[in-house]
This record gives structure tokens, C-alpha cells and sequence, in this order.
């Protein structure tokens, strides 16, 4: 473990050592109003809604882009699925540099990347070329995301404001979903774009936020690092060897020979790695070679933390920069750093399962319109809002097992309902309480885990941190879509096959029996991912304690307040007027 990183209990796993040797306290001497510092997390809250939006708008107006455009089926999740493969695979890159070069950056970098490519998405006439422009989409928000939470990071110190802010920013990602279900259902029916106008809206939204974080961030500070360097070995390793796993997992089940289908990639060539070309080669070896990498990236990261802690001057050597990942990171809090990332992962997976096929279940079987099915989809946004008020109130006094069980679990209870769903029952008996439990696991994980992360990451990689904790949430979306996809169609098949019809490539011939079995099958799968969830939370955090913070403290400079260890006087460097 790195020498920086040790964390001595004192009272608690998460008590802080108040020896960091690297992080020396810094005089900042910015004067912030009240109103400032609510535009700060305004801001960065509605770059997460934008963020997450972006994917449950589009899975809303699925059959009708299927329709407009004339996609097949199979291949619709890719609309949703390279957004998520973009920014997952490349949050962990853009975390780095926003620590590096600045936060504020890499923030308006990713808002123009997420308003001109959002445009390119409304004026597509394809879905390949539709599908090209949502992962060009997708770096915007990786570039964005791990941003914001290195700025709410720094400009909020271990405070109860701290606890406030990143629980309103938590709540961008359940919000997010619930928004981006409702909006996309009314433009996609009502507005004369209809599909198109979900991007338009994406672009307009991406300005706004663009210019609020331009007036209301705090200007970048240089890394405290001595070595500002990229560790660009590292950052192709890990992109290369996410993308082909994802891709795989994404194409090996609907491929047309399965996972032994010679590979075309010219639905990924949005990305600079994987060309326009057909591989002479089975599937499964491009699985193979994504598993080397992402192993490769792993022992390079841990070979680049070792030589460095032995001879920090070796930084200067153009093999040796500073790690893109500490792999040490991982270990944090006696290892609890990697659960909670692992809950997270899996935590996601079953909350976008959830939504994507219950979204597809109101429109392709029951046959709603997109304004009906998001009416359906109200109560998430009301209880998200709810659930983030609550985390703010009590994560200062509740211990973090109590959130990430009960959250998971009745996460779980959501997939196990429409599990068990009755077509002929009314809204009330499955589809609302399964909509009101659903956002639980997203929220208290989300807003509980960022807070826990941000508490335990040094300040020169808050957002590598946070870029890390937003990886596994992406990667878990792609992940989950894949895995209850594969479930999905292999319980469609064999239903259809007992009832005597084989079903046709696009799935339109499949008997609604066997389509409400798939859809069942699916959810069982959600919650899976979210019982496995629970299952660590309740082993591994249970020593964890509170990560929440209950003192008010004025100043806001938290790379000041971080250096300092419990018992050393804090010097007020921000100040907050009201």
C-alpha cells in the first residue's frame, strides 16, 4: 500500500491519519456567496441528470426510433448501450486529467462534446450513424461527471454541507432516470420531432450547464502533485481492454451465429480502437483479448505504484509516470473501498435492467403510448427527490450497511415484483410499488457511496476516485443489459419453441406468452444482481461506521481541511456569506 494512503482507526475504520505528507494545506483566498456555492451543486446535480437522462430518454423512444428509422430489434440496445460504453470506458482517462489540469476544464470540454454531439444525434438519418454519435456523446459525459465530483469534493469540506451536496448530486442519477423517462416520453409523442426532440433538449440543457459552471465554479488550482504526467500506457490498456469486453458481452448473444460469430465492427466505429472492418475470427477471442488487456492495465498500474513508492524521483522517466489507478485505491478502509464499488456495479446493473425492460414491457406488450408509459414512471422522480432529502438528513447519523442493505434489497423487491406481474392487474397492484422501491438502491447507494469515497480519496484524486465509483456504475449498466438480454432471449426461444413457432431474427413472431415469460425471466435477473448486492453490504460494512458529517464549518476549501489531521487547528482559507 502507498505510503500516503494509510488510514489509522481512531474510533472508526474511516478516521482520517493526520499525517498527509503529500497534501500540504494550501491559502486559497476565495470569497464564495451562499448563492454561488447553490449554483455550484446546482450545477454539477444537473450535469448528472443530463448524464443519466441521456440514456433512460432514448430507451423510452426505442420502438419509435425502431420504426423511423428501421432498426432491428436486436439491435436497439446498442442505441443505449454505446453511450453507457463510451463514458465507462473512458471516465477513469478524464478523471485523470481533471486532476491533473483542472476540474473546471474538463467540465466545459465534456458540456461541448455533450452539445454538439447531442445535435449530431437529432439530425441522424441512420442507426449506424445514430449510434456513432451516442458513444462521441457518452465522452462528454465521461469527461463531466468525474469533474463534478472532484469539485463538489474541493469546494466542500468534511462538513454537513459536504453530506447535503453530494447527496443533491446523488440525486441527479435516479432523477436523471426518472426525467429522462418522462421527457422522452412527451417529446417523442407529442412534439412534431418527436424521437429528435430528446436530443435537441440534451443540447439546450448541456449549454445552460456549460455556462453556469463557467460563472459559478471556483477556479482550477494546480495539482499538488510534483509530476504532472499522463500515464497514457495505462489508459490504452484499460479503454482498449473495456471496449472489447463490453462490445462482446453487447453483440456475442444477438449476434447472428452467436458467440461464434465472426465479428463486425462497424457499429463500434465511433471508437479510434476498433476500425470499420469484418474480423475473420471468432467472437469469444475478442473476449479473450479484452480480459488480457484490462489484466495488463491491472499489472502495469501496480508495477508503475510500486517503483514510484520506492523511488518517488523516478517519475521523470518517460516508463514510469504516475499511475492512472492506484490499484492500492482499491484497498481503502480495510478494503471496504472495493465493496462498495463492487455494490455499486451490481447495484446498477438491476436498476437499468429494471428500467429498460419495463419501459419495453408497457410499450411492446401491453402496447401504451410513450406519454402513458412515462405517467408510470412518475412516482420514481418524486421518490428519488425524497430518498436524496432523506440520505442528507440521517447520513450523518446512520451507519453506511444501513443504506446499502436496505437500498439493495428493495431494489430487489422491485425486479421480484414485476417478476410476478399479472398483465390483467391494475398499475397499483405491481407496476407502483414496483416503481416507488426501485429508486431506493439507486439513491442510497449512489448518495452514501459518493460521500464514503470522497471521504477516503485524497484530494489530488478526487475525481479519479469518483471516476472509478462512476465507472463501475456505467460498466454495471452495460453489463446488466447484457446479461438480462441474453436471459431474455434465450427464455423467448425455448417458450416459443413449446409452443410450436420458431421464432424470426427480429423477435416479432414470438407469442405473448412467451414474451411476458422473457420479460418475467428478465426481472428475476434484476434482481439477482441487486440480492448479490445486499449479500456484500451485509457481510463486508458492517464495521464501516457513519460517513456522513454533522458539523457545520464555513470555510470550503476542503484540500485545506483534508491536510489537517482531527486534532490540528483548521484554518479558514473559503468563506461562505450568506
Amino acid at each position: 500500500m502507498s505510503k500516503e494512503q494509510q488510514l489509522a482507526p481512531a474510533g472508526s475504520e474511516l478516521s482520517r491519519s493526520p499525517s498527509h505528507d503529500h497534501e500540504k494545506a494550501k491559502h486559497h483566498a476565495v470569497q464564495r456567496s451562499r448563492l454561488r456555492s447553490i449554483f455550484i451543486v446546482v450545477t454539477c446535480t444537473a450535469a448528472m441528470v443530463v448524464n443519466i437522462s441521456n440514456s433512460t430518454s432514448v430507451s423510452i423512444s426505442l420502438p419509435t426510433i425502431e420504426k423511423d428509422l428501421g432498426i432491428e430489434q436486436d439491435q436497439l440496445q446498442w442505441l443505449v448501450s454505446a453511450y453507457s460504453l463510451s463514458s465507462g470506458c473512458l471516465l477513469l482517462f478524464f478523471g485523470r486529467l481533471a486532476d491533473l489540469y483542472g476540474r473546471k476544464k474538463a467540465f466545459m470540454i465534456g458540456s461541448l462534446c455533450q452539445i454538439a454531439f447531442s445535435l449530431g444525434c437529432g439530425f441522424a438519418q441512420d442507426g449506424l450513424t445514430l449510434a456513432v454519435l451516442r458513444g462521441f456523446q457518452g465522452v462528454g459525459g465521461a469527461a463531466t461527471i468525474p469533474s463534478a465530483i472532484g469539485i463538489l469534493a474541493h469546494a466542500f469540506p468534511p462538513s454537513r454541507a459536504r453530506s447535503t451536496a453530494f447527496a443533491t448530486f446523488a440525486a441527479g442519477a435516479p432523477v436523471g432516470g426518472a426525467f429522462g423517462t418522462i421527457i422522452g416520453g412527451v417529446l417523442t409523442q407529442l412534439s412534431s420531432p418527436h424521437w429528435r426532440s430528446i436530443f435537441y433538449l440534451a443540447a439546450a440543457t448541456s449549454a445552460l450547464i456549460g455556462v453556469s459552471g463557467f460563472i459559478s465554479f471556483d477556479p482550477d488550482i494546480p495539482s499538488s502533485e510534483t509530476v504532472k504526467r499522463v500515464d497514457w500506457i495505462g489508459a490504452s490498456l484499460v479503454t482498449i481492454g473495456l471496449v472489447l469486453i463490453v462490445f462482446v458481452l453487447g453483440q456475442g448473444e444477438i449476434a447472428s451465429d452467436g458467440w461464434k460469430t465472426p465479428c463486425k465492427t462497424a457499429s463500434m466505429s465511433y471508437l479510434i480502437i476498433v476500425q470499420t472492418a469484418q474480423l475473420s475470427t471468432d467472437i469469444i477471442v475478442l473476449l479473450i483479448l479484452g480480459v488480457i488487456m484490462v489484466g495488463l492495465f491491472l499489472c502495469w498500474e501496480l508495477h508503475l505504484e510500486r517503483v514510484l513508492d520506492d523511488d518517488p524521483s523516478k517519475a521523470v522517466s518517460m516508463w514510469t509516470p504516475p499511475p492512472l489507478m492506484k490499484l492500492s485505491l482499491w484497498t481503502r478502509a480495510k478494503g471496504r473501498m472495493a465493496v462498495i464499488l463492487a455494490i455499486a456495479f451490481l447495484n446498477w446493473s438491476a436498476f437499468i435492467s429494471w428500467t429498460f425492460w419495463v419501459q419495453l414491457y408497457y410499450q411492446n406488450y401491453l402496447f401504451l403510448t410513450p406519454v402513458k408509459t412515462m405517467i408510470r414512471f412518475i412516482p420514481m422522480f418524486v421518490v428519488g427527490c425524497l430518498c436524496n432529502f432523506f440520505v442528507a438528513m440521517v447520513v450523518a447519523r446512520l451507519p453506511l450497511v444501513i443504506f446499502a442493505v436496505i437500498g439493495t434489497l428493495l431494489t430487489a423487491s422491485a425486479g421480484i415484483l414485476f417478476a410476478l406481474i399479472d398483465p390483467s392487474a391494475t398499475y397499483w397492484a405491481f407496476g407502483f410499488p414496483s416503481t416507488v422501491l426501485v429508486v431506493f438502491g439507486a439513491d442510497f447507494v449512489y448518495a452514501s457511496g459518493t460521500i464514503f469515497i470522497a471521504k477516503i480519496a485524497l484530494p489530488h484524486e478526487h475525481s479519479v476516485a469518483g471516476a472509478l465509483f462512476q465507472t463501475m456504475t456505467q460498466i454495471g449498466t452495460a453489463f446488466g443489459l447484457t446479461i438480462s438480454t441474453i436471459v431474455f432471449n434465450t427464455v423467448v426461444d425455448q417458450k416459443s419453441t413449446e409452443l410450436g413457432v420458431t421464432v424470426n431474427a427480429s423477435g416479432t413472431n414470438a407469442p405473448q406468452a412467451a414474451q411476458l415469460q422473457g420479460y418475467r425471466s428478465a426481472q428475476w435477473t434484476s434482481a439477482a444482481f441487486a440480492l448479490m448486492a445486499a449479500l456484500l453490504a451485509a457481510i463486508f460494512l458492517r464495521s464501516v461506521g457513519i460517513v456522513g458529517h454533522a458539523k457545520v464549518i464555513r470555510h470550503v476549501d476542503s484540500d485545506q481541511t483534508m491536510a489537517v489531521g482531527p486534532t490540528d487547528t483548521e484554518i479558514p482559507v473559503t468563506t461562505v456569506s450568506p
